[in-house]
Parts: structure tokens; C-alpha cells; sequence
């Protein structure tokens, strides 16, 4: 159970929690009422997609790879099928969320879209024969799933037609978000290569992977400071840019580490971590307060 519940990546849930009321804090801002049972049970299907997710990754994990250190076949069989059952259980959650807000006149075509994607995303992300995880898509979709479509159920769920505050939004939080998932790779490189394992960094290589990495926390910061050129005041975002110490540092260590220097994997990831979910709790706090 343990075991089962570590695999579950927690983290990954409580970003979703974070991304999740960062896209009712827009509908917020924007005059919305809050709609408290569109509100909890989009929570519920957004965190049982998420939850899906993370576990097909192990379910359908290929036999060299172990799922967890010095493990057993009968240790892995179990908690595949464990993984699996629970799984299962999630994506009918997200289906029983679905039709409840659909018989309640709360899911509009274009939430209900969402839904679908989401769900499309969790399935392709970590079942065969697509699995795109072993394809080097792995960390798109993560990010998508996390930073743009957990959002947008949120807010469409309460707003229920698609604004371009949304974009200005989700659009440029997707890019640091992907950013953090290369950043997690680095530390695994080593046994990604000797699993071979096709992860953005292996299919790329460091060379490429790195200022690819730099490019999408410059183009995120880019994007939030247009926001005067798409009609919304930078006031509103500038507490964004708090964050930007952290994203250069960021982008400091890692051309560090590949001229040789010492690699501070923790220190890295931690910051990384720092840059996503600081971004988006910023980012909520302005249009839940405003």
C-alpha cells in the first residue's frame, strides 16, 4: 500500500489541486460567481485523471524497467494490478463526475471537450501501442494536462465559454511547467539510458535539451510581459516576475552543470519545482484577492 501510494506521486495531485483553483480564481476575477458543485466535482475528475495518470505510467511499465528498487516479480505484479484497479476506479470517477455535471446543466460542449481531452491525454500518455511517454512526449503531455487543461476545466466549468485571460494565463505557465519535467530528467539520465528509456533529454541529448530548456522559461516570461499588447494591465501580472530570480538561477545551474561543474540534483529540482508552483500560486492569489 505504500508502495501504492508513493507511485500515486502525491506531488503531482497537490500541482493539480494548485492548477485546478488557479483556473477558477480567472473565472473569479472576471465577475464569475463561484459554482460550488461544478467547483468540487470537476476537482474530483480533474484529480482522478491526474491520479490515472501517474499510475498507468507503472502499469504498463516495460518487464526490464523496475517499478520500485531490489523489488520482487511477485512485489511488482502486485502492485501493477493494484495500480491498475485503482486506475480503472479513477477514469470512472472522471466518467460519474462527468454525467453528474452534465445531468445538472453545468457541462457545456466545450467543458465537455475538456473532459474527453483529458482523458484522451491520460490514455495515450502511458498505454500502448501509442504510450507516448517512451516516445520523448512524455514531459509535453504532463505539462499540458497539468498547467492547461486542469485549468481550463476549472474555469470553464464556471464561466463556460473560453476567454482570452485564460491563454495569457495557461499558455505561458505550460512552458515552465515543461520546463520543470526536463528539468527532472537530468537526474534520472543515467538510468534512462541504461533502460533506454526515450525521454525528451535522451531523444534530444544535453546538447539541444538544454537550450530548448532556456527557451521555454524565456518565452513564458516573454508572453507574461505582453500582456499589455493583448488589452490586460501589467499590473495584474507582475507578481509573476517574482519568480524570475528562480528561473534564472535556473537556467544558470543547468549551463553550469554542462560546462562540467558540480550537479546539485536536489538543490535543481527543488528550484524547478519553485518556479511551476510558485508561478501558479502567484497567478491565483491575484485573481482570487482582486
Amino acid at each position: 500500500m505504500i508502495n501504492l501510494l508513493r507511485r500515486s506521486r502525491p506531488l503531482f495531485l497537490l500541482i493539480a489541486a494548485l492548477t485546478y483553483g488557479l483556473g477558477a480564481s480567472v473565472a473569479n476575477y472576471l465577475g464569475e460567481p463561484l459554482r460550488v458543485d461544478a467547483f468540487w466535482l470537476g476537482f474530483i475528475g480533474v484529480s482522478m485523471a491526474q491520479l490515472s495518470m501517474n499510475l498507468l505510467t507503472d502499469v504498463f511499465r516495460p518487464p526490464n524497467e523496475p517499478i520500485i528498487p531490489g523489488e520482487t516479480f511477485v512485489e511488482r505484479r502486485s502492485l501493477r494490478n493494484n495500480a491498475l484497479y485503482v486506475s480503472i476506479a479513477a477514469l470512472a470517477a472522471v466518467a460519474l463526475a462527468a454525467f453528474v455535471l452534465f445531468q445538472n446543466g453545468r457541462l457545456s460542449s466545450l467543458s465537455m471537450l475538456l473532459f474527453g481531452l483529458s482523458i484522451f491525454v491520460v490514455l495515450v500518455h502511458a498505454i500502448p501501442p501509442l504510450r507516448l511517454l517512451d516516445r520523448g512526449f512524455g514531459e509535453f503531455l504532463q505539462a499540458a494536462h497539468l498547467a492547461y487543461v486542469v485549468p481550463a476545466i476549472a474555469f470553464l466549468l464556471q464561466v463556460q465559454q473560453y476567454h482570452r485571460l485564460l491563454a495569457l494565463v495557461t499558455i505561458p505557465l505550460t512552458a515552465i511547467a515543461f520546463a520543470y519535467f526536463i528539468v527532472l530528467d537530468f537526474p534520472a539520465f543515467a538510468a534512462d539510458q541504461k533502460y533506454e528509456r526515450r525521454t525528451l533529454l535522451t531523444l534530444l541529448g544535453w546538447q539541444k535539451a538544454i537550450p530548448f530548456h532556456h527557451a521555454l522559461l524565456i518565452t513564458a516570461y516573454f508572453l507574461f510581459a505582453a500582456a499589455p499588447f493583448l488589452g490586460f494591465s501589467l499590473q495584474i501580472l507582475w507578481p509573476v516576475f517574482i519568480t524570475l530570480p528562480f528561473a534564472i538561477f535556473q537556467i544558470l545551474t543547468l549551463n553550469n552543470i554542462a560546462s562540467g561543474g558540480p550537479a546539485n540534483w536536489t538543490l535543481l529540482t527543488v528550484n524547478a519545482l519553485a518556479v511551476f508552483g510558485l508561478t501558479a500560486y502567484l497567478l491565483a492569489m491575484i485573481f482570487w484577492l482582486r
